[in-house]
């Protein structure tokens, strides 16, 4: 076996609206309602699902709740433009710019915090 990339993975939210609202303002994820009531934030060919706490889809995480999320998310362009869009949108930068290595080498990262205070990191690649 030879695992290729990653498709999707889980958050577990306390609102599952303002996660979505979040998602889409800054990070301009679309969100997408699946088999009838599962919700998803797309971004190129990958997805996170919300599940909601204390109700979540079996199969799940051993013990999910909020908060406990911490991803990178690549972004396209330079670190001083997701800078200012974050700003734009009065996101505070819990970490950064700062150097990181990543999958594919060195990155220039910012942190911020989801409504749930998961950590998300944003970074560009040089």
């Amino acid at each position: 076996m030879r695992i290729e990339s990653i498709d999707h993975l889980v958050l577990t939210v306390r609102d599952i609206p303002k996660t979505v609202e979040f998602y889409k303002r800054v990070l301009g994820m679309e969100h997408v309602l699946f088999e009838g009531n599962f919700n998803a934030l797309h971004f190129g060919s990958q997805k996170i699902n919300l599940h909601p706490f204390r109700a979540e889809y079996l199969p799940h995480a051993d013990i999910p709740a909020p908060g406990t999320g911490d991803m990178c998310l690549v972004c396209e362009g330079g670190i001083a433009e997701v800078v200012r869009e974050l700003t734009t949108h009065g996101v505070e930068l819990e970490v950064g710019p700062v150097e990181q290595t990543g999958a594919r080498g060195l990155m220039i990262s910012v942190y911020i915090r989801d409504p749930d205070r998961n950590l998300v990191e944003i970074a560009c690649y040089q």
